[in-house]
């Protein structure tokens, strides 16, 4: 039987889950730094060899990972530090900073399903400019330098008929944004990171990847401009809970190589392998990080007109 697969979507715990053997991995480098004053750690882990994107599991790119501890908690004050660092991040992956750009912002997730509602949500909160711009000008902001900002949200496929990739195939075709960034809930190796992580990549995004339910994925070179993805994690495996409540359990007994060792062997708990937990407050929170995501990008069309 195949071996047990930890799900996840961060490029952050794929390479922690690397053996200490293959630590220095060719092909992929870790950069970290703290910011003191948001109380938030920042990890880069750049993939630049078809190799190292083998061995992590993830396409090539630069992959930036926020983790901010309090981000679950109502404190606006902090939530707007972080909704600063996203927009700092997110400049520093955006191509060609330095000129106006028409950017489209993609909302993925079925908005019916809390967890999954991150994107929808987001797209909420956003300052659309470009039908304004189109309508009346720059004038119409008091500026003569700014941004096009557009949204979409797509829906999943069972209330569509469609796969998200067409839709915004058709709509980048018609509406020609030079970037695109992309909004979606992960899924998480652990539980301390769910609702306290960013992940920033320049790598595109599969939709539904999270959950395993795998569609096409949009990245540049499906699109044919620059795609952005901005992730955080609302759910974990349930079969990954398990197996760490065994191994916590059995450590103290001396039995934890027996655990791994099974796992290896046949997949554990075969009936929790489609089955993925998040937290009762989990509407609250879905809440709550959707602006913080939104005023980040708000925040970073603003910046970049500075």
């Amino acid at each position: 039987m195949g071996s047990f697969q930890v799900r996840t979507d961060l490029a952050l715990e794929a390479r922690e889950s690397i053996s200490e053997a293959d630590s220095e991995l060719h092909g992929v480098s870790v950069e970290e730094y703290y910011r003191e004053k948001e109380d938030v750690r920042v990890t880069k882990v750049s993939i630049d060899t078809k190799n190292g994107a083998k061995a992590m599991g993830k396409p090539m790119g630069i992959y930036v990972t926020m983790e901010a501890p309090a981000m679950a908690e109502s404190d606006e004050d902090y939530h707007r530090e972080i909704s600063k660092c996203i927009a700092e991040e997110l400049l520093a992956l955006i191509p060609e900073s330095d000129r106006e750009q028409n950017v489209m912002v993609v909302g993925l997730g079925n908005r019916e399903v809390t967890a999954d509602a991150l994107g929808p949500q987001t797209v909420d909160n956003l300052f659309i400019t470009r039908h304004i711009v189109k309508e009346y000008g720059k004038a119409a902001y008091n500026c003569s330098k700014m941004n096009l900002l557009s949204a979409l949200e797509p829906g999943v496929m069972a209330r569509t008929g469609m796969e998200t990739s067409e839709i915004v195939k058709g709509v980048v075709k018609e509406t020609e944004p030079d970037i695109l960034i992309v909004v979606d809930a992960l899924a998480a190796r652990s539980t301390k990171r769910l609702n306290r992580t960013i992940q920033i990549t320049n790598t595109g995004i599969q939709p539904g990847s999270g959950v395993g339910n795998h569609r096409n994925a949009l990245t540049q070179q499906s699109l044919g401009i620059p795609v952005i993805a901005i992730g955080i994690p609302t759910v974990v495996d349930s079969a990954t809970i398990v197996m760490d409540a065994l191994e916590k359990l059995l450590e103290e007994e001396k039995g934890l190589d027996a655990v791994k060792l099974m796992s290896r062997q046949r997949p554990p708990f075969p009936e929790l392998n489609n089955m993925y937990m998040t937290g009762k407050d989990i509407d609250a929170v879905i809440k709550r990080i959707s602006f913080t995501v939104s005023e980040g990008i708000n925040i970073a069309m603003e910046m970049r007109m500075e």
